[in-house]
C-alpha cells in the first residue's frame, strides 16, 4: 500500500499527491499565493518573483518552480515575504501606465487585484521607461507596451501553444520590452488574430479592439435596421460577465437583453452552422467519391485559416471551400433579410456576437465584402456584449427569457455543438450517418478533452470505406499534424482544427476563464444544451429544408457556391527559397542553411548566421560548405533552426554550429 506523504505549509500538514510545485499545494490548503508570470498551461517562467515563499533549510524560493518533497516546511506569508511582494508590486506599478478607469481590463486586472490584496497605496519608485506608442493597426487587438509588466505570458502562449512566435522579448536588462519583430505592428507580422495573448495578459497590455461605439451609433440611427447573430459558444459564457456560474446556458436572457439594448432582430449563428454542416459534408462526400483532394480540413476557424495561408499554403486546396458560419450567415442575411424585413440593403446593419477575436479580422477580408460592402458590418465579442448590457443598465439576472427570431433563429443540436472542439466533426458524422444509412449512434464522441492533449481521432465504417477523423485544438498541434500530412506520415479523411483551447468556448473574446476546468464546464454545458434539444441532425432542421427547396436548390449548387463558399490564398511573406553566400552552387559542397525567418531571427539566428559565415571563411572551408540564409523551415516554435547536410538542428546554438561544421570538415579533409 502506498504511504501518504505530507508537506507542512504554515505548520499545517498538506497531503502531497501529484502536485508538481508548492503553488499547487498551497492552493490545495486554501492559501492563495499571488502570481503574475505563472500560467498552469504554460512552461514555468519564475521571473516575477511574486510567488516567493520560505522553505526551511533553503530560504526564499519561487513556489511556481519549486517541487515539493516529503516533510518540506513552507512559510507563505512571513513579514519578510510580504515586504518583498509589496516592493515587487511597487516596482511593477512604477513603469505601468495607471489609467485604470480607461482600461478594458480594469474589472479583472491582476495588478490592481494584488495591489489591493497587499495594501499597496503609495509608490516609492519613479518611472524609468519612456512611453511607447500604442499599436492599434490590428483589426482584432490593441497593444499598449506601457502597461506591460514583462510577465511573458503572451510570449509563451504564442510560442508554446500556438507555435507562431508573433511577439517576443526585445533588448536586455532595463531596456527589455515585448514587441512583434522589427518593431512592427501586430497587423504586419504572422499574428493570426486569435487573441490568446490578450486572454492571458494580466494587466491590459494587450486587449480586444472595442467596436461597441460603432454598434451604439447604428442602434441610435433611425435609418438603420440593426440585426444580430449570436455564436453558440456565447450563450454558455455571457452570464459570467454578471457573476453567474458557467454551468448554465442563458440563451433566453441573452436574447431578451439584446432586444432591450435596441437590436431589431436577434438570430442564431447555430442556424448557419447547420447550413455549414450540410455544405461541408456534401463537399467532403463529393471529394471522397470522385477522388478529390483529401484530407479535407475544416474552415470554420479564421485563425486556423490565416495560419494555413501563412504557414501551409501547400494545403490550401485541402481546406473546405465553405465559409465559416459567421460569413455564411452574413452573406445569406444581406441577400434575404432586406426583402424579408422590407428595408433597403444599405440600411441593414448586421452585427455578429462572437467568442473569437479573429472573427473581427475575418469579417474584414475582401472576399467577404462584395463591391466593398461587408457581409458582416460589425463583430463584437462576448465581453463587448456584456459591457453593452451593463452600459444599458440592464439587470441580466432578473430578465425573463425571450426567443430568437425565425427563420434564422432555429437550429439543431448539431449547430450548437460547433462551440466545442470536435463539434464540427461530430455534426458532419451525424449528417453522413443519415445520408449513408450508417449504423452509428446519433451522437459520436469526437470531442477531445484536456486529457487528450488537444487531439483526438476516430474511425467509422461506411459503404464508401473506412472514414478517419482527427480533431485538434491549438495551432502548434495543428502545425505538427499538418507537417505529417504533407510528408505522407499520417492520413485522415476529415481534420477539424480550432485555434483556441477547447474550441470556441475558449475563445479570447469570452470572459477570462480562470482555469482549464472553467472551460471544460462551458464545454459540458454546450453538450447538455445539445442533449436537451429535440433535433440533433442538421438535415432535420425544417428551415434548412425550406431554404434549399426555395432558394439554394441543393447542397453545393451554383447558388450555394456563390453565397456560401470562398477561396483562400497564400500569405507567405517571402516566397524565395534562400539567399546564397559565396560562389555559385557546387553540388560537391555540404549545404548549410540558417533560417532567418521572424521567429528564428528573434531567437538569435542572425548571430548564428554571421558566426557560420565567419567560421567557414576563417578556416578556409569555402570548398567544403555552401552557406545560405533561408526564410522559413516551418518550425517556428523550435528556432533557431539550421540544416547542415542531412542534419536538422532545432534550438541551435553557436556551439552546435562549431561542433557539426568541425566534424563535417574533418570527414572531407580525410
Amino acid at each position: 500500500m502506498k504511504s501518504e506523504k505530507y508537506v507542512y505549509i504554515n505548520d499545517r500538514p498538506v497531503l502531497w499527491e501529484d502536485e508538481t510545485n508548492i503553488l499547487a499545494l498551497a492552493k490545495k490548503a486554501h492559501i492563495t499565493i499571488p502570481t503574475f508570470c505563472y500560467h498552469s498551461e504554460l512552461s514555468v517562467y519564475g521571473a516575477c518573483r511574486m510567488c516567493l515563499v520560505e522553505v526551511e533549510g533553503r530560504g526564499l524560493v519561487t513556489s511556481c518552480s519549486t517541487a515539493p518533497f516529503e516533510g518540506m516546511r513552507v512559510k507563505t506569508h512571513t513579514n519578510q515575504i510580504l515586504k518583498l511582494r509589496k516592493i515587487i508590486i511597487e516596482l511593477l506599478l512604477a513603469n505601468h501606465e495607471r489609467e485604470c478607469t480607461q482600461c478594458d481590463r480594469s474589472a479583472d486586472c491582476k495588478l490592481r487585484e494584488i495591489s489591493y490584496q497587499l495594501g499597496v497605496n503609495e509608490l516609492r519608485f519613479r518611472k524609468t521607461r519612456e512611453r511607447k506608442e500604442l499599436d492599434t493597426d490590428s483589426p482584432s487587438l490593441v497593444r499598449d507596451p506601457n502597461k506591460c509588466v514583462l510577465c511573458g505570458d503572451c510570449v509563451r502562449f504564442c510560442d508554446e501553444v500556438q507555435g507562431i512566435g508573433a511577439i517576443d522579448f526585445v533588448n536586455r536588462g532595463e531596456d527589455v520590452f515585448v514587441s512583434p519583430a522589427y518593431g512592427k505592428s501586430l497587423a504586419n507580422v504572422d499574428c493570426v488574430n486569435c487573441g490568446q495573448c490578450a486572454a492571458v495578459c494580466p494587466t491590459g497590455a494587450i486587449t480586444i479592439k472595442n467596436e461597441t461605439h460603432k454598434v451604439w451609433a447604428d442602434i441610435a440611427n433611425p435609418d438603420k435596421v440593426v440585426v444580430a447573430q449570436i455564436a453558440p459558444a456565447v450563450r454558455v459564457a455571457l452570464a459570467e460577465m454578471f457573476n453567474l456560474p458557467p454551468n448554465q446556458q442563458n440563451t433566453g436572457k441573452m436574447v431578451a437583453a439584446m432586444r432591450l439594448i435596441g437590436f431589431d432582430k436577434v438570430f442564431d449563428t447555430a442556424f448557419s452552422a447547420d447550413l455549414t454542416v450540410i455544405e461541408e459534408a456534401n463537399e467532403f462526400l463529393n471529394r471522397k467519391l470522385k477522388g478529390g483532394k483529401l484530407p479535407i480540413f475544416t474552415s470554420c476557424c479564421p485563425a486556423w485559416v490565416k495560419f494555413a495561408e501563412q504557414s501551409h499554403p501547400k494545403l490550401l486546396d485541402h481546406l473546405s471551400s465553405c465559409r465559416s458560419p459567421q460569413q455564411m450567415f452574413g452573406s445569406l442575411a444581406k441577400v434575404q433579410l432586406p426583402e424579408m424585413l422590407g428595408v433597403p440593403k444599405e440600411k441593414l446593419s448586421l452585427v455578429s456576437i462572437m467568442p473569437c477575436t479573429a472573427k473581427k479580422f475575418e469579417a474584414g477580408r475582401p472576399e467577404f465584402a462584395p463591391g466593398g460592402v461587408r457581409d458582416v458590418d460589425h463583430v463584437l465579442t462576448t465581453q463587448e456584449l456584456g459591457r453593452m448590457i451593463k452600459e444599458a443598465g440592464i439587470n441580466f439576472a432578473d430578465l425573463e427569457p425571450d426567443s430568437f427570431d425565425l427563420p434564422m433563429g432555429f437550429a439543431t443540436g448539431a449547430g450548437v455543438i460547433f462551440g466545442n472542439s470536435g463539434g464540427v466533426s461530430e455534426a458532419v458524422v451525424r449528417y453522413a450517418a443519415g445520408k449513408l444509412n450508417l449504423d452509428v449512434p446519433e451522437t459520436v464522441d469526437l470531442m477531445p478533452t484536456y486529457l487528450d492533449k488537444g487531439f483526438k481521432s476516430a474511425e467509422i465504417d461506411t459503404p464508401v470505406g473506412k472514414l478517419r477523423f482527427a480533431v485538434v485544438h491549438g495551432l502548434k498541434r495543428a502545425h505538427e499534424l499538418a507537417l505529417k500530412i504533407e510528408k505522407g506520415e499520417e492520413y485522415y479523411d476529415v481534420i477539424e482544427v480550432m485555434a483556441c483551447p477547447g474550441g470556441c468556448i475558449g475563445g479570447a473574446g469570452q470572459p477570462i476563464a480562470s482555469s482549464v476546468q472553467h472551460r471544460a464546464t462551458r464545454a459540458e454545458t454546450i453538450n447538455n444544451t445539445d442533449k436537451m434539444m429535440s433535433i440533433h441532425r442538421s438535415q432535420d432542421n425544417p428551415y434548412m429544408k425550406e431554404l434549399y427547396e426555395t432558394f439554394l436548390k441543393e447542397p453545393n449548387s451554383d447558388k450555394a457556391h456563390e453565397l456560401l463558399h470562398t477561396h483562400y490564398h497564400s500569405r507567405k511573406r517571402i516566397e524565395d527559397e534562400e539567399i546564397q553566400f559565396f560562389d555559385a552552387s557546387d553540388e560537391s559542397r555540404c549545404k548549410v542553411k540558417v533560417c532567418v525567418g521572424t521567429s528564428c531571427f528573434l531567437r538569435g539566428a542572425q548571430e548564428i548566421l554571421g558566426h557560420t559565415l565567419k567560421t567557414v571563411a576563417d578556416n578556409g572551408w569555402n570548398r567544403y560548405f555552401e552557406v545560405a540564409a533561408t526564410f522559413c523551415t516551418e518550425n517556428c516554435d523550435k528556432g533557431p533552426t539550421i540544416t547542415i547536410g542531412d542534419q536538422v538542428v532545432h534550438k541551435a546554438t553557436i556551439a552546435d554550429v562549431d561542433r557539426i561544421l568541425g566534424e563535417e570538415a574533418k570527414k572531407r579533409e580525410a
